[in-house]
Order: structure tokens, then C-alpha cells, then sequence
């Protein structure tokens, strides 16, 4: 047994399921004539099958401490989480090297936040310049939010958001997720033109999809994230 909750739509044109990590909501079209909990009782094995694709999900969550020698991810490898008396953070091939005067004003957690942050901007910041001229598109803006849900997206007024996790995966990750905001520029939906667009880019982007489909879980930073 799994709980639900239903939700009307004027959007809706039809109903629909959304199955996440977090809940599952039935959205039915607005003064429409849908019974939700008939529909729910037909579609009762599609949805207990990804229910239950999410609970083992969640149990493969990593459990941080922020505690030195911790190994976390950066751009796809392991490092050990070091603090020392430096003048600043700093990450090398092995080790991610925390200030030991900035950590003890704050946190640990709070500084590798902040060092990941900045990281991840620079990166973005890096692909978007580069993607965007390829693909002869423009943006607004570019921002590094703390999305819990979304890896990243492009709003109607051309900005685009990124998740400040995808620091923590491959950059080619980061990469699909950058030329995949960018392709909203030019077909807002999820249309075969769309993919097209994406597949000129990057010719084996459904690999790098369903790496992130199948190992979004552990790139999460604390258990807030789940």
C-alpha cells in the first residue's frame, strides 16, 4: 500500500501520474469527469513498480558525516576529505583539502558546500559559453541553485539554472545536462526535434542520460536531499 494525492489541473488535458522519489500525484483535468481513485486502481502495477524502483533508490543513498578522511565524489572520482592549516581550500587529484581556520568559523559541511558551489559555477559557466556557440543559441543568465528535484532548466525568459551537485559527476554528466538546457532554446519540448538537436551534440547523450537516471542517487549531499 502507497499513498497518494490528487491534484486538479486546468493544464491538464488529460490525466496523468507523476511517480518521484518524494510522492506520487495524480493530476486530473479541471471539471473533468476522471474518477482519480479508478484511475489510480488501473494503473495500481505501473505504479507500485516505480514505487518500489524509488524505495530501493533511496536505500542506496550514501550516508555523509563531514568528517575528515570521509571520501566524497568530485567530477566522477573519489577524494578524502583532508582539513589543514592553509590559506584556502583547495582539490587535488586524491584529496579535497579544506581550510582548517574557514571550516572552524563555520563548518565542514558548510565550506565543501561553498568549494563545490564555486566549482560547479565555473564549470557551467565554461560548458554554457561553449555549447551555446555551437549550437547558435543565446541566454540570459546562468545560475547554480540548490535544485533537489531538477538537474537543471531553462526558463521562458531564456535564464537557465543548474544543480551545483552535477560537480560531484563526471563532467560529461554535466555536460549532457548543460546541451540539454540549451537545446530548450530552440525546441521547448521533448520532441523528436529536440533529441535531434541534443544527438548532433553529443552522439551517445542516452548513455549519459541513463547514467544520471541510475546514479543521480549518489551524487546527493546530505539526507535533506533525498
Amino acid at each position: 500500500q502507497v499513498e497518494y494525492y490528487v491534484v486538479e489541473s486546468s493544464d491538464a488535458a488529460q490525466p496523468r501520474i507523476d511517480v518521484n522519489i518524494h510522492e506520487i500525484k495524480i493530476v486530473i483535468p479541471e471539471n473533468g469527469t476522471t474518477n482519480p481513485h479508478e484511475f489510480v486502481r488501473k494503473n495500481r502495477d505501473w505504479i507500485g513498480e516505480k514505487w518500489h524502483k524509488y524505495t530501493e533508490y533511496r536505500d542506496r543513498a550514501p550516508e555523509r558525516t563531514f568528517e575528515p578522511q570521509e571520501t566524497f565524489p568530485y567530477r566522477g572520482d573519489q577524494r578524502v576529505l583532508d582539513i589543514h592549516d592553509v590559506p584556502e581550500h583547495n582539490i587535488t587529484d586524491e584529496k579535497i583539502i579544506l581550510s582548517e581556520k574557514e571550516t572552524s568559523e563555520t563548518s565542514i559541511q558548510n565550506e565543501l558546500e561553498t568549494l563545490f558551489r564555486n566549482r560547479a559555477r565555473a564549470l557551467f559557466d565554461e560548458l554554457a559559453s561553449k555549447y551555446a556557440e555551437q549550437m547558435n543559441v543565446e541566454y540570459e543568465g546562468l545560475a547554480v541553485r540548490n535544485q533537489r528535484t531538477r538537474w537543471g532548466s531553462c526558463s521562458p525568459k531564456q535564464n537557465l539554472s543548474f544543480n551545483w551537485r552535477l560537480i560531484m559527476a563526471p563532467p560529461e554528466i554535466a555536460e549532457y545536462v548543460v546541451v540539454h538546457e540549451l537545446a530548450h532554446l530552440r525546441e521547448t519540448n521533448h520532441t523528436k526535434r529536440f533529441w535531434w538537436i541534443i544527438r548532433d551534440q553529443l552522439p551517445d547523450y542516452r548513455e549519459r542520460a541513463n547514467w544520471l537516471e541510475e546514479h543521480g542517487i549518489e551524487l546527493i549531499f546530505t539526507d535533506e536531499d533525498i
